[in-house]
Formats: structure tokens, sequence, C-alpha cells
């Protein structure tokens, strides 16, 4: 399995031969190594409805014939844009062919603004666990700090742990090396930072306030290997 990190929380991962990208956020996204005119994906997956993390969904699942997995009523929505989609909703899990999906809860807010400044209910927002190859990736999505995120390692032993630590909108550093702590992940990288002004945060401080110091900053297009 290959995983690699795109810029605010975009996270592309590589595995049973199907390319799943998480939150594509592309256009718009400064940090972004990606193009979207490039983009190869077979499945979406997304933790919820804010348009910096639908991003480029449409536009992307349109011309790769994709599927999007999300929460129902963000796939109820982006089922009537003309995508292929699989609802879901937290607590739940589902084996796909490329891996098993399942959703935990996020305390953060999910509605999508259209172009006409209509905000569209999009559910509750979520985090993903995604398993495959014997391996367990959690994308904890937009968040902050709660307590049950102990008992989501303690029920899904977690290999890699994306969150969020750019502070005003989701978890700062602080809360995010306590929630690592919490997870217990073998390894924590951090994302949503740095893309805006408000969300300004140095990674690296991030990784040393970790108790485990097991912590990796992915730069745009880098790679892990599991």
């Amino acid at each position: 399995m290959k995983i690699s990190y795109h810029g605010h929380s975009v996270v592309q991962i590589q595995t049973n031969g199907k390319n799943i990208l998480i939150d594509p956020f592309i256009t718009g996204n400064g940090l972004t190594d990606l193009k979207t005119e490039e983009i190869k994906v077979d499945v979406i997956l997304l933790t919820h409805g804010h348009n910096d993390h639908v991003g480029d969904t449409v536009a992307l699942a349109k011309r790769n014939h994709a599927l999007v997995v999300a929460n129902h009523e963000l796939a109820t929505y982006l089922s009537w844009q003309g995508v292929n989609t699989h609802g879901m909703h937290i607590g739940g899990a589902c084996q796909f062919e490329f891996g098993k999906v399942k959703l935990t809860q996020a305390f953060h807010g999910s509605s999508y603004t259209t172009e006409n400044n209509e905000l569209i209910y999009c559910g509750m927002p979520a985090g993903i666990l995604f398993m495959s190859e014997g391996k367990t990736i959690y994308h904890a999505g937009d968040t902050g700090l709660f307590s049950d995120m102990k008992l989501i390692g303690e029920r899904h032993p977690i290999d890699v742990a994306f969150l969020p630590i750019g502070d005003n909108f989701t978890m700062g550093p602080e809360d995010a090396a306590y929630a690592a702590k919490l997870l217990q992940a073998k390894t924590v990288v951090p994302i949503h930072y740095n893309t805006f002004p408000p969300i300004q945060q140095d990674p690296y401080q991030f990784i040393e306030m970790l108790e485990d110091k097991n912590g990796k900053v992915l730069e745009p297009g880098e790679v892990l290997e599991l």
C-alpha cells in the first residue's frame, strides 16, 4: 500500500490496484502538487461537505467514472450532480472490493456553498477509517478533540493517522498532540494547515509535541509505503 499527502487534507491511497482520493480539494489549493486534468482515480472518500474538502469531486468522479463514498446526505446531493455514490453514516462500515470503509464521528460543520451563495446541508461530518492489506488508515477529517478517539484507537489499531492541526476551524497542534496520544497510532501525519492565513502552523513543531515522537511531516507528493 502506498499513501501520499497532497496539501490541505488531500490524501491518496493506492491499494489492490485502485487509486483512492480522500477530500480532493485541488482547484484553489495553493499547496497541492496535483493537477486535476492528470488525476486518475477509482474511488473518492469524503469526510464532509465543506467546499475545501468536496473540492473537485464532481469533475473527477465524472471524468474517471469513480465511486464517491460519503455520508448519506452528501452522497445524495452529489448523486443529483450525476455522480455514482455510496451513502453511509457514522458508526457504519462497508466492505468494498478495494478495502473496508468505516465512518467515525467528528465535531465540525458540514455544508456546501453553491455559486449562488446558498448553503446546502450535507449531513454530519465524519472521520474515515480505511482498512486494506491488513493496514488501517485513519483520516480524522475536520474535527475538534474528543475523548472517544481513545475508543477508536482501541477498537481499530491504527497504522497511520492523519490529524488536522490548523486551529481556528479544527484542532490546533496542542489538542492534535493529545488526540495522537489517545489514538496510539503507529505514525501520525499533520494535515489541514497553512492553506489559508487563519490556519498557519509549524508542522515540525507539532511533531515535537508528540509524546511518542511518532510523527512524520509529509510534503505534498511525498509517499509512505506500508
